[in-house]
C-alpha cells in the first residue's frame, strides 16, 4: 500500500527531477498528455498548467494515490490503472513516467512497445532512481539478509542512460539522455535518522509489507543504526545524494 503522506515527506526533492525531465520535452500544442504512476496528481496538474488546451491524464495503480488526486481535483483527470497494460490512444503526443519504471521489470520491453504504438512525433519522457549502488541501498540489502528478507531489497532494476539511449535510438527515435545526481540536504532532526524516512516512502514499502509488526520495527532500527554511520549528520542537516537516470525521446 503506497502512502501518500509518507511519500510527500519530501515532496520538494522528489518533484525536482520531474520539472528538470519535462522541461526538455519540446512539444508545442499536444493534444493529449498523460502521466504513467502520477502518483497522487500534484505534479500531473502542473502539465495543465504548461498545455493548457491539452487533455491531461494521470494513471496510477494504487487505490490510495488515485483517491488523493481526484480530490486535489482541478483540470487533469485521474484513473486507476496498471501502466503495463496501458496503451496509447491516437491523440497521445506526450507521455511522461517519472520515478515509476523502476518498479516494472519488464519495463525495456514497455518502452519498445510504447514508441512503436504512440504517433510520429510523440515524446517520451522517463526518470527512474539511479542510486541502487548508493549506501543507502547497500545498507538495506544488507540488513534484508540478516532479517530474512532479502528477497524484498531489489538489485539494482533500471539501466544507465546510454543503454536506454540506444534503446530508443534503435526504433529510430532522436534522443536526450543524462543522469544527474542530487545532494538532497535533510534535516536531521526527529528520533530516527531522515534517510530512513526518506527510504519509508519508497524503497522500504517491500521489506515492511513483509512483516509483522515487530519485526518491522527491529528491521527500522537495525537499518536506522547503519544510516547513521553512513550518513552523518553535519551543521544540522545530512547531505544525502541521490542519482536519477533521465530520457527524452521523441518518435520516429
Amino acid at each position: 500500500m503506497w502512502d501518500p503522506a509518507v511519500y510527500a515527506r519530501f515532496g520538494t526533492e522528489r518533484s525536482r527531477p520531474f520539472f528538470d525531465l519535462t522541461g526538455r520535452i519540446g512539444a508545442g500544442r499536444p493534444r493529449t498528455v498523460v502521466d504513467l504512476g502520477c502518483g497522487d496528481g500534484s505534479l500531473t496538474v502542473t502539465l495543465a498548467e504548461r498545455w493548457p488546451q491539452a487533455r491531461i491524464t494521470g494513471i496510477d495503480s494504487s487505490p490510495e494515490m488515485i483517491a488523493k488526486a481526484v480530490a486535489r481535483g482541478g483540470p487533469a483527470r485521474f484513473e486507476k490503472g496498471d501502466l503495463r497494460e496501458w496503451r496509447p490512444g491516437p491523440e497521445v503526443d506526450v507521455l511522461v513516467t517519472n520515478a515509476a519504471l523502476q518498479w516494472v521489470p519488464e519495463h525495456r520491453e514497455l518502452l519498445r512497445r510504447w514508441a512503436g504504438e504512440l504517433p510520429a512525433g510523440a515524446w517520451i519522457a522517463m526518470q527512474v532512481p539511479g542510486n541502487f549502488d548508493a549506501p543507502s541501498h547497500r545498507l538495506l540489502r544488507e540488513v534484508a539478509d540478516r532479517h530474512g528478507v532479502r528477497d524484498q531489497a531489489r538489485d539494482a532494476p533500471v539501466d544507465r542512460p546510454a543503454a536506454y539511449a540506444n534503446l530508443f535510438l534503435s526504433l529510430g527515435a532522436t534522443v536526450d539522455a543524462w543522469g544527474t545526481t542530487y545532494v538532497h540536504l535533510l534535516t536531521d532532526e526527529g528520533p530516527e535518522h531522515p534517510v530512513l524516512r526518506w527510504m519509508e516512502g519508497t524503497a522500504l514499502r517491500p521489506v515492511k509489507a513483509a512483516l509483522d509488526d515487530n519485526a518491522w520495527q527491529s528491521f527500522r532500527a537495525d537499518l536506522d543504526r547503519e544510516l547513521v554511520a553512513a550518513y552523518p549528520a553535519a551543521h544540522g542537516y545530512v547531505a544525502f545524494e541521490f542519482h536519477r537516470v533521465f530520457v527524452v525521446a521523441r518518435t520516429a
